[in-house]
């Protein structure tokens, strides 16, 4: 069975280049065969799901409200959960490692849930709190995500 990766980030991005490798990273897991969850709406969430779609793969949303048609294009599966924010624990523990990039508050708690929970996460342009230890791998581009990733997974 493929590793399952969460790619977490912003809904609404604070720059291109977020979007840029979110694009890349969705190309490159999809490329491995792996299954990529996401939170199922814009920004980071989007691109990822909609490379992903492109190079063939399957991008799964794990939304926070009820309406499936709220999910962003891409996504082959939308589970509407009606958890609002909650769902970033089911998006954790559903996921073999965590891709994060950029963010904010729901990306931060996702990366903090998975650390405190032994998920694998590899972060790319994210400003990481002093406490975050070992459980985060950062990387330069999405390319050297990928890379950490593979390593993690031995896929």
């Amino acid at each position: 069975m493929p590793p399952y990766v969460l790619v977490s980030g912003a809904g609404e991005p604070r720059h291109l280049g977020l979007v840029e490798a979110a694009t890349t990273a969705g190309r490159l897991l999809a490329g491995r065969g792996w299954l990529v969850l996401t939170g199922g709406l814009g920004g980071v969430m989007a691109a990822a799901a909609a490379a992903v779609e492109d190079a063939g793969g399957t991008a799964i949303a794990i939304l926070p409200g009820v309406d499936r048609s709220d999910a962003s294009p891409g996504h082959a599966v939308v589970l509407p959960t009606g958890m609002g924010e909650m769902r970033n624990a089911l998006l954790v523990r559903s996921a073999d490692a965590v891709l994060a990039i950029g963010g904010s508050w729901g990306t931060l708690s996702e990366v903090a849930l998975a650390a405190r929970t032994g998920v694998p996460v590899v972060t790319i342009g994210t400003d990481l709190p002093a406490f975050a230890g070992p459980e985060v791998q950062v990387a330069e581009s999405a390319e050297a995500a990928v890379g950490l990733l593979a390593g993690i997974l031995r896929a």
